[in-house]
C-alpha cells in the first residue's frame, strides 16, 4: 500500500503533467496514463482511479479552455457528445460502483488496439471530410462515457480515435474531445462520490497541479502539428496503451 508524504508530492504534479502534455496534444490517454502511473508507485486500484477522476476535473477544464483559446474546438461537436457522454458515464460509474468492471477490460483493449491500426492505416490514406452532424456521434459519446467510467479511463482514445477513424478533423476533434471530457468526467465523479461517499484524495491535488501547469503546452503543439504525424502519434498511444492494459 503506498503511503502518501508531503515529500511525494512533487512525484504526482510530473504524473499530471506528463499525462495533460499527452492528453493535451493527441486528445487522450490523461486516465490511462495517470492510473497505470499510480498503480506502478504502489497506489490502491480504487484510490488510483477516484484520484484521477478528481484531478481530471480540474484538468480537462484547464485544457479544453487552452484548446478554446486556440480555436481548436467545434461547438456543434461539443453540444452532440456532451449530453450523451454524461448519461452514459454517469450510469457507468453507479454499475461500476455496484459490479467489476475489470471483466470488460480485455474486449475494450481489444477494440482500442483495433482502432489504433485503423487510424495509423488512415494516416498514409486519402481523407474524406465527415459533416459535424455524422449520425453516430452522440452514440460514440454514449459509448465513451460509459466505458471511461467502467474501466478506468478510455473516453479519449474511444471517443477521438472513434471520429478520426469516421473521417472527422484531428485537430477539432482532439480539441473538442477535451473540452467535452470536462462535463463527463464531472459526471463521472460526482457519481462515484454519490454511490461510494467522499475518501482521501489530498494527492490527488498533485496531478491537478501538474496538468494544469501542461494544459496550455498540449493545446499550443496539436495547433502546429501537421495532420498526419498526428494521427501516426495518436495511433501509437493508443495501441501502446491499449496493449499495456491488455497484457
Amino acid at each position: 500500500m503506498f503511503d502518501f508524504l508531503p515529500s511525494d508530492f512533487l512525484v504526482f504534479v510530473v504524473i499530471g503533467f506528463l499525462a495533460q502534455i499527452i492528453d493535451g496534444a493527441l486528445g487522450m490517454a490523461f486516465g490511462v496514463l495517470t492510473t497505470t502511473s499510480l498503480l506502478t508507485i504502489g497506489v490502491a486500484p480504487s484510490m488510483a482511479s477516484a484520484m484521477t477522476h478528481v484531478a481530471e476535473c480540474f484538468t480537462t477544464a484547464a485544457s479544453g479552455l487552452s484548446h478554446l483559446y486556440h480555436r481548436n474546438v467545434d461547438w456543434r461537436l461539443v453540444l452532440r457528445l456532451a449530453p450523451a457522454g454524461m448519461i452514459g458515464g454517469a450510469i457507468g460509474a453507479y454499475v461500476l460502483a455496484n459490479i467489476d468492471g475489470k471483466a470488460i477490460e480485455p474486449f475494450v483493449s481489444v477494440y482500442l488496439i483495433a482502432i489504433g491500426f485503423f487510424i495509423l492505416y488512415k494516416a498514409f490514406r486519402p481523407r474524406f471530410p465527415r459533416d459535424v452532424h455524422d449520425w453516430i456521434v452522440p452514440y460514440i459519446g454514449g459509448a465513451g462515457g460509459l466505458l471511461d467510467a467502467m474501466g478506468g479511463g478510455g473516453w479519449g482514445p474511444i471517443v477521438t480515435s472513434s471520429l478520426l477513424g469516421r473521417g472527422h478533423d484531428p485537430k477539432k476533434v482532439i480539441g473538442s474531445t477535451n473540452l467535452t471530457e470536462f462535463a463527463v468526467t464531472t459526471a463521472i465523479s460526482a457519481t462515484f462520490i454519490l454511490a461510494l461517499g467522499w475518501g482521501e484524495l489530498a494527492p490527488a491535488l498533485g496531478l491537478v497541479a501538474g496538468g494544469i501547469l501542461a494544459a496550455p503546452i498540449g493545446a499550443m503543439v496539436v495547433r502546429r502539428l501537421p495532420v498526419r504525424p498526428l494521427m501516426i502519434a495518436v495511433s501509437m498511444i493508443i495501441i501502446g496503451t491499449a496493449a499495456v492494459r491488455f497484457v
